[in-house]
């Protein structure tokens, strides 16, 4: 685990994340600063690729960012650390902080890549797919890891934390730089962030990791796509809109998936 700060491999240490993780609120996470050694976290940041060199942009009711895993386009030193995270050490350091057991990542888009977003940029609130809809496996696990230096809070931003019903929000974890944040997907982890406000030239950047568990035999896990909610302050229309949207993409995508149909 070469890019990973020596502070966060000593026992103590580790303990202490495991029992931070089991504590969570209002579900099971953990916040981890200066995570990344510096030289690595720097170098992430002055190479950070331009969000024309990302492959997809999404624009539309619940979402505005890009993201891409085209790792063969960036600079050399995001390989680098998505082959830290990738090694068998890392997964054997994850189960230890989690007590999630036989953690791995996907080597595809669905595993690790870069999210960044430009002024205006938002990302609904949401609970993420269950089931990688090729490789049929759980999805356990998020990490990401911000790569915003000088980040003010009047930008906004934040990764807002909800309970269980939508009703709430119980924590904001602001995107400050160097900043790991890990928490365990589930049917209640609602997650996301309001419409920043950039100047030029800054954008909203990290670096993000999904870990899975393989599905068992006789596992009665239904499968679904990111599931959209809208907070309660927003429109009726909004409201409306994001309850039809979602109920139509998901219903249409388990069927694609039951079908083998690849999408």
């Amino acid at each position: 685990m070469n890019s990973i700060n020596p502070l966060y491999t000593e026992p103590a240490k580790i303990a202490q994340l495991a029992s931070d993780f089991q504590n969570g609120v209002p579900y099971k996470h953990i916040v981890a600063d200066n995570f990344l050694k510096e030289d690595i976290a720097n170098q992430m940041y002055d190479n950070f690729p331009s969000i024309e060199k990302l492959a997809k942009h999404y624009k539309g009711l619940n979402e505005n960012k890009s993201e891409g895993s085209n790792f063969s386009d960036f600079h050399p030193v995001f390989a680098q650390v998505r082959k830290d995270f990738m090694s068998p050490e890392f997964s054997k350091w994850m189960e230890t902080v989690t007590g999630i057991k036989d953690v791995f990542i996907t080597d595809d888009n669905l595993g690790t890549g870069l999210h960044q977003g430009t002024d205006g940029s938002f990302l609904d609130i949401h609970v993420d797919f269950n089931i990688h809809h090729i490789k049929n496996v759980h999805r356990r696990l998020n990490m990401l890891i911000y790569l915003n230096k000088n980040w003010k809070p009047e930008y906004g931003g934040a990764m807002e934390m909800w309970n269980a019903d939508m009703s709430k929000l119980v924590k904001a974890v602001p995107c400050d730089f160097n900043r790991c944040l890990v928490f365990e997907t589930s049917e209640i982890s609602y997650h996301g962030y309001s419409k920043i406000t950039l100047p030029p030239g800054v954008t909203r950047r990290s670096f993000y990791t999904y870990f899975y568990t393989k599905l068992p035999a006789n596992a009665s896990l239904k499968y679904h796509d990111t599931v959209f909610k809208a907070k309660p302050e927003d429109t009726a229309f909004k409201k409306v809109g994001t309850t039809v949207k979602e109920s139509l993409k998901n219903t249409i995508k388990a069927q694609l998936k039951k079908m083998g149909i690849k999408f």
